[in-house]
């Protein structure tokens, strides 16, 4: 009769593995490949700039486009990667470094549907950006704080910032950076554009612990303008990766932002020494793997 019972035991636990569905995330870290799982995000090695590249089981994201410069480097990235159509671009805000690779994918990719803040900036690469747009008869909406979009593959994104009566009332374009959490059963990632320490005061007091996540996307390239150490607490990321140039002229990542990720025990992923950084989860668990 006991050995019928541990028997039964042994058989549940196994069915509770397998059938349980979403249980806590433990982060795995390889330079190797592993085996795919149904959500993929990249961030790009683009140098100095921001370039994301999100793939679930339905639909491929861009968040971001990095500098005019690196173009080239995205165009060969993104055809290495086997892409012909983007179901959504997002553009986090209208700086040379996030927007500037925009053109080059409207040339050479079917793009759906474009998401940005509306922001309106008198520049010749923002004025192209949304003569493309309209040009091509492409899908356009603004986002602000409280919109979800669908990523497809039960994969949401819930945008935390900008509020609209920002976009109207100020031109930093920095702390009006589209900001969003996106979730994919038990995991979740927060992706924070350039935004600074104003707006995540707002959304601490907006939204406080929903802005949980495993993993944060370092703001503004690690600059000490971002990631306040409230803000930092709050959101309790196991690890944080890092968009930057090697030696870039501004001094990314500044040494005062590397010390609040340490002292919270983040491990810490940086584009200029780890390469192109991808994350896959199934929901339950993630693995980040480092190009170099």
């Amino acid at each position: 009769m006991r050995d019928k019972i541990v028997y039964i035991t042994v058989l549940l636990l196994v069915a509770a593995t397998v059938l349980g569905g979403c249980g806590i995330s433990k982060p795995f870290e390889t330079k190797a490949a592993l085996q795919e799982k149904p959500l993929s995000i990249k961030m790009l090695d683009v140098g100095q700039g921001d370039a994301l590249l999100i793939r679930t089981a339905e639909q491929v994201i861009i968040i971001d486009s990095g500098d005019v410069d690196e173009r080239q480097r995205l165009l060969a990235i993104l055809k290495k990667e086997g892409i012909s159509t983007i179901d959504k671009l997002i553009i986090t805000h209208p700086h040379a470094d996030h927007l500037g690779g925009a053109d080059m994918i409207f040339k050479n990719f079917i793009v759906k549907e474009v998401y940005d803040n509306g922001q309106i900036t008198n520049t010749k690469l923002y004025r192209t950006y949304l003569k493309t747009i309209k040009m091509n008869k492409i899908a356009y909406k603004q986002l602000y704080d409280g919109d979800i979009l669908d990523f497809g593959g039960g994969v949401s994104f819930k945008v935390f910032n900008p509020r609209k009566e920002m976009i109207k009332n100020s031109d930093n374009l920095n702390g009006n950076s589209i900001v969003g959490k996106l979730t994919y059963c038990k995991f979740s990632m927060l992706f924070t554009g350039d935004s600074e320490a104003e707006s995540e005061e707002l959304m601490l007091k907006t939204y406080g612990k929903e802005l949980k996540s495993d993993i944060l996307k370092s703001p503004h390239h690690g600059s000490k303008t971002s990631s306040n150490s409230k803000y930092l607490k709050l959101v309790a990321p196991d690890a944080v990766l890092i968009s930057l140039g090697v030696g870039n002229e501004y001094g990314h990542p500044h040494e005062a932002t590397l010390q609040k990720y340490k002292k919270l025990k983040m491990k810490i992923y940086r584009t200029d020494q780890n390469g192109t950084i991808t994350v896959q989860s199934d929901g339950k668990t993630y693995d980040i793997i480092k190009e170099k």
